[in-house]
């Protein structure tokens, strides 16, 4: 499994509506995309759940790395980066992915945590314990499926977590311990069933 996600920053008085066109209308390509596990269409909206900017930021767990590289240097992004300016790619690899309860619904809003793991720290300490998280993380009733990567240029953590519903996250901007929400317009899962559940190795 890999994670990868890119955020496309917009101006503060951007009409969000457009990227909510964009998806309706493009989202479903991606709908039956070969060895793509998942992708949520997630934006942010000035003033929303905490946030300061406008953005679109898709979060993608890749079943196979040819299925990545087949959508990097295809049509689908090259119409992003003409449009929008070619965005930095994220990519972190896969450390455990679990479904949760709620894995048949259509998610709504998702969260994304991020840690760096200390320079003096146990790596493998920090990453048992973090497995162990988003372990205990999919067994809260609204959670559709949780995802833990790790980027080791950075020594960067990432949990991505799609969750059914608004209400799960309550009057929070975020989960706890988390650090950003979005939105999600649309789910692409042609390959959810191809992701590993479980510890990655």
């Amino acid at each position: 499994m890999q994670a990868m996600q890119y955020e496309v920053t917009l101006p503060a008085d951007y009409d969000m509506a457009i990227i909510r066109d964009r998806v309706a209308t493009k989202g479903a390509m991606t709908d039956d995309f070969e060895g793509l596990g998942l992708k949520a269409y997630g934006i942010r909206e000035r003033g929303v759940d905490g946030s300061r900017v406008n953005q679109y930021a898709p979060f993608y767990l890749w079943a196979s790395v040819e299925g990545m590289n087949q959508f990097l240097w295809g049509a689908g992004f090259a119409g992003l980066s003409r449009d929008f300016g070619r965005p930095v790619v994220r990519q972190w690899t896969g450390l455990a992915f679990e479904r949760g309860p709620a894995s048949d619904a259509a998610p709504s809003v998702a969260t994304r945590r991020a840690e760096t793991i200390a320079r003096d720290a146990d790596a493998t300490a920090a990453i048992d314990a973090a497995v162990a998280a988003t372990r205990e993380r999919a067994r809260a009733s609204e959670v559709h499926s949780t995802a833990l990567a790790v980027d080791t240029h950075a020594w960067e953590l990432v949990r991505f977590t799609l969750w059914a519903t608004r209400a799960a996250l309550g009057a929070r901007a975020v989960a706890p311990g988390d650090e950003a929400t979005y939105e999600v317009l649309h789910l692409s899962s042609p390959r959810f069933d191809d992701l590993k559940v479980g510890r990655q190795w």
